[in-house]
C-alpha cells in the first residue's frame, strides 16, 4: 500500500491549515497514495490557545476533511482538537475517506520537558485501528512513541503499521531521540511505522505564536519492521511518498519472534498501587 506523509508546518487559522491539507492531499493522490497522513496539531498549531479552535469531530473542519478525502479517493489521517474534559480539548487523530471514520485521542500527554500539554489537553483511553485496502493501522501521537506497550497492543490488534503523528519539541539531542524511538518502536513490535512530524519553523521561515511550545522538528520517516529507516525527509516541509508491504511483518516476525516470544508469566505488570 502507497502511502503519503505530508511534513507541513500549520499555523494558528484551521482554515488556511484546511488548505495545506487540501493542496497535499492532492499531491499524495496524484502520486497514487492510498493514504495522507498529516502531523499532530494540522487544524492549527501548538501555541494557539486550543479550546478556541477544537470542534467535534462532526464540526465544520472535520466535515471539510472528510470532503477532502473522498474527493480525492484516498484516506486521510490528521491532527486536530475536539472538546475535552473540564475546559480542556482532546488531541485527537481524525482518520476519514472511503470506507475510514474514526477518531484517536492521544493517550500519553507530553508533560515533559518544562512543557505540560495535561493543562489544556485531557487523555485518551483506548488505542484506535483503522483498515484500508485490508492493511490494519494502529493511531498514535507524538509522546505516545516514548511508551512501547502501545504500539505491542497494536501488534497484538492484528496491525502491519502504526502512523506517529507528532508535533515534536526542538531541544538539544531531540532530533536524535525521534530518530530512536521511532526504530525502537518498530522493531519492538515488529510493524511498519510511518512517523510525520511537524516541519521545523525556521527551516519553512514560518513565524510562529510561541516559540516555546513543540512546534516540529520535520524528520518524517517510514522505519521497517525490522528497525531500519527506508525513507526520511529533512527539516523543511516536503512530501514523503512510499510503499508498504504487510507481506513482510509477517517475514521479519518469522526471523524474529519477540511477540511469540513474550513471557507475561514472568514479567508480569506491575500491581495497581
Amino acid at each position: 500500500m502507497r502511502i503519503a506523509l505530508s511534513q507541513i508546518c500549520t499555523g494558528p487559522d484551521p482554515k488556511a491549515n484546511l488548505e495545506l491539507i487540501r493542496t497535499r492531499t492532492a499531491e499524495a493522490a496524484r502520486a497514487g497514495a492510498r493514504l495522507a497522513v498529516f502531523p499532530e496539531a494540522a487544524m492549527a498549531c501548538f501555541g494557539t490557545p486550543l479550546a478556541e479552535v477544537a470542534e467535534p469531530l462532526d464540526g465544520p473542519w472535520a466535515a471539510e476533511v472528510r470532503r477532502i478525502a473522498e474527493a480525492e479517493g484516498v484516506a486521510v489521517v490528521a491532527g486536530m482538537f475536539t472538546p475535552g474534559e473540564g475546559g480542556r480539548v482532546a488531541n485527537t487523530l481524525l482518520a476519514a475517506g472511503p470506507g475510514v471514520d474514526a477518531g484517536y485521542d492521544k493517550i500519553h500527554l507530553y508533560d515533559a520537558f518544562g512543557y505540560t500539554e495535561s493543562s489544556a489537553v485531557s487523555a485518551g483511553s483506548r488505542p484506535v485501528a483503522i483498515d484500508v485496502d485490508g492493511v490494519r493501522i494502529g493511531l498514535a501521537t507524538c509522546y505516545d512513541v516514548r511508551f512501547p506497550e502501545l504500539f505491542r497492543a497494536y501488534a497484538d490488534l492484528g496491525a502491519h503499521a502504526v502512523l506517529l503523528a507528532a508535533s515534536w519539541g526542538a531541544g538539544p539531542g531531540k532530533r536524535e531521540q525521534w530518530r530512536l524511538l521511532t526504530r525502537a518502536r518498530a522493531l519492538d513490535a515488529t510493524v511498519w511505522v510511518a512517523a510525520v512530524d511537524q516541519a521545523d519553523p525556521a527551516a519553512a521561515g514560518v513565524r510562529v505564536p510561541d516559540p516555546a511550545a513543540p512546534t516540529g522538528i520535520g524528520h518524517s520517516a517510514l522505519i521497517g519492521p525490522d528497525g531500519t529507516v527506508r525513507e526520511e525527509l529533512g527539516a523543511e516541509p516536503g512530501l514523503l511518498v512510499a510503499d508498504i508491504d504487510p507481506g513482510e511483518v509477517a517475514r521479519v516476525r518469522g526471523a524474529l519472534p519477540v511477540l511469540a516470544n513474550r513471557r507475561p508469566d514472568a514479567v508480569p505488570p506491575p500491581a495497581a498501587g
